[in-house]
């Protein structure tokens, strides 16, 4: 009975551990809940418990941009197949972690497979256009967010992101101005948004409304190294 009894309460600790991290998870604190989910002792879990174990590990990782390490849990949760909306989001969180490591052929799998299973949505349009974009592939690039923004109308990232290609490409410059200006009406603090827009006045020829909407990106973030290239390009042309 004794054992019994030992083996019930380091059960009930580990189960208070794992809550307690997805609690602190849930309030943004990544580092700490990490600590505490590493801390974990697994030896009774279920399977169900251990995917839920690595399911969080894998975003705390992956919101720490420690990407190698999310990969390993990310990965336990998608071949398992036990929720199919974790393994949804865990397929999206792979895919974006391929992208923003350059394997841009990896996302696309991930992001293909989702598709193919009828997972179809916004984010993953987004997702998808975001790799093509990175390989290069504009007009592709530019389908994918016309089919996410099909699905979503008002999505700010697929209007801003298709405005920026549109523009900078040179696809349709006074096309692209419009999807900027779009993304800034519904998130106008978005530094990203906001210096999209100002490269497409840019591009545009219009240097004085170029310079008021990169000044005020700028403003808003100082350190984005695209953002202050972006200012000294135009202010170098208006000077």
């Amino acid at each position: 009975m004794a054992k019994k009894t030992f083996r019930t309460k380091g059960f009930q600790e580990a189960n208070g551990s794992l809550n307690e991290g997805i609690k602190l998870y849930s309030l943004k604190h990544w580092d700490m809940a990490l600590v505490e989910l590493l801390a974990v002792d697994t030896e009774n879990f279920t399977t169900e418990e251990n995917i839920e174990l690595a399911y969080y590990l894998g975003l705390c990782y992956t919101k720490m941009e420690s990407y190698d390490d999310a990969l390993l849990y990310l990965e336990q949760v998608v071949t398992s197949g036990c929720d199919l909306l974790r393994v949804y989001q865990c397929r999206l969180t792979l895919a974006y972690i391929y992208v923003i490591t350059k394997r841009s052929k990896m996302a696309e799998f991930e992001l293909k497979r989702l598709q193919k299973n009828g997972f179809e949505s916004a984010p993953l349009y987004n997702s998808l256009a975001y790799a093509a974009y990175i390989q290069k592939q504009f007009k592709n690039a530019v389908e994918l967010y016309e089919k996410a923004l099909d699905i979503d109308m008002s999505n700010a990232t697929a209007l801003n992101s298709m405005g920026y290609i549109l523009a900078d490409s040179g696809i349709d410059k006074m096309k692209g101005l419009r999807y900027c200006r779009k993304a800034v009406d519904i998130n106008p603090r978005n530094a990203a948004y906001l210096d999209s827009l100002g490269w497409a006045h840019f591009k545009c020829g219009e240097i004085k409304e170029a310079l008021s909407w990169l000044k005020r990106a700028y403003d808003a973030s100082p350190d984005v190294k695209e953002i202050r290239e972006h200012l000294k390009i135009v202010m170098g042309v208006a000077s």
